[in-house]
């Protein structure tokens, strides 16, 4: 407890530093591969890309990041065991914030997409092992996660498969293939608005309290008729759009798809913006979660609680974090993403975000677990492939595999350098 007093203010300071590198790893990462696909497929440019991020990650993060977050993330440790040292807590967060902001950084200066939530939970079981006991970590949890290697890009890459083989079915093969994408996408706009919707009434807004029971039982099932209805205004609004798209015979000549590109590139717009916001309010945990773990234990004079209200300005800080990492280095990894696994164009980016967006919401209704950056690779991949094996950089692909099987054990291994070096300086 003395420790806690006579440097809290210290560790306050630096949890608020470490916080806002962790949430700039995040923008640098996790935030450019959910816009690669939209760059990469020439819907949007990256400054384009960088103003929607900005605006709406920042919105998603601040408006429905949460008002409670666990301080102990993914229930890897249990608080009850740090209740007599709770300097070991403040060392422990501060260490993984550390670890998984430069793990992030070295996958961005690489250009590897790479997931947040393994960055930090890797570099928390790490400290717990070093810090407590063995015996702590919730081993359970962590096998969990390494399924999520196998579940989420296969999961998405078959929704991926699915959806990109529907659009060449419906609309590329057909002999009209701008009439036919004028008549159908409407019909993916709808299932857009309600996919974007099922997010973020499942893993945005129950951050904030909001009780949307209308009597069906599950927040899944109060969540199908709102989302049914976002879906028709969103189908709605978007045929209107689309009426105002002609066909122009200078595409044509260039490319025989060029008009019906044009038709989902109005599409990939809105899933970009929508994807953000989802995003923004769901994975700003991972750099915030930490800090208020330490601002809760410093503020409480040194008890350990299992969860703590969270303040407004974490939040600031941590969306803050996220739109100044994306728009500094977010451009290696958008490369990787959007260039490097196989071509995209609109209509693949868009089957490859709707499917990724996709997963998110079976996951949340099935508890699956997922992780948004594997699910994002998969889709992409599953679209590559529904255009041949050949369609797929396999040398990159390589490269990211490898990158996610080195994040929990590079987490690790960094967290307990740091852990040591806090322990030593402060006692």
């Amino acid at each position: 407890m003395t420790i806690i007093a006579d440097y809290g203010h210290i560790f306050l300071i630096m949890a608020c530093l470490f916080g806002f590198f962790m949430a700039w790893g995040i923008g640098a990462n996790d935030v450019a591969n959910a816009m690669g696909t939209s760059v990469g497929s020439g819907a949007l440019t990256i400054k384009q890309a960088i103003l929607i991020a900005c605006i709406f990650e920042f919105a998603g993060a601040y408006l429905a990041g949460g008002e409670v977050t666990g301080t102990i993330r993914k229930g890897i440790i249990d608080p009850a065991l740090l209740a007599d040292d709770p300097q070991l807590l403040v060392y422990g967060m501060l260490s993984a914030l550390m670890a998984a902001g430069i793990w992030l950084l070295i996958a961005s200066l690489k250009g590897w997409p790479v997931s947040t939530t393994h960055s930090i939970v890797g570099a928390i079981v790490g400290f717990a092992v070093v810090g407590i006991s063995v015996d702590a970590v919730s081993w359970g949890k962590v096998s969990t996660i390494v399924a999520s290697w196998v579940v989420s890009p296969l999961l998405a890459g078959s929704i991926a498969y699915v959806l990109f083989s529907s659009v060449r079915y419906f609309i590329l093969d057909t002999a009209n293939p701008f009439e036919r994408a004028k008549r159908y996408v409407p019909i993916y706009m709808f299932a857009v608005g309600f996919i974007i919707s099922m997010v973020t009434l499942l893993k945005g807004l129950k951050h904030i309290g909001l009780d949307l029971d209308l009597g069906l039982g599950s927040s899944f099932a109060n969540a199908l008729p709102i989302s049914a209805g976002a879906g028709v205004v969103v189908a709605i609004f978007g045929a209107l759009l689309l009426t105002r798209i002609k066909e122009e015979p200078g595409y044509v000549t260039y490319n025989r798809f060029g008009n019906v590109e044009r038709v989902f590139a109005v599409l990939m717009i809105f899933t970009a913006c929508a994807m953000a916001f989802a995003h923004g309010s769901n994975d700003v945990a991972n750099a915030v979660g930490p800090l208020a773990a330490v601002a809760s234990t410093v503020q409480s004079g040194g008890e350990v609680m299992a969860k703590s209200s969270l303040p407004w300005w974490i939040l600031v800080l941590g969306g803050s974090g996220i739109v100044v990492g994306l728009a500094t280095y977010g451009f290696r990894v958008i490369a990787t993403v959007g260039k490097k696994i196989t071509e995209l164009t609109p209509s693949r980016g868009f089957a490859a975000e709707l499917a990724a967006a996709t997963t998110v919401v079976i996951a949340s209704a099935t508890g699956l677990p997922i992780s948004t950056t594997h699910t994002l690779v998969g889709a992409i991949l599953g679209v590559g492939l529904a255009r041949g094996i050949a369609a797929l950089n396999l040398g990159v692909i390589g490269q990211i595999f490898m990158s996610w099987i080195i994040t929990l054990p590079a987490g690790a291994i960094l967290a307990i350098i740091f852990f040591k070096i806090f322990e030593f300086s402060f006692g």
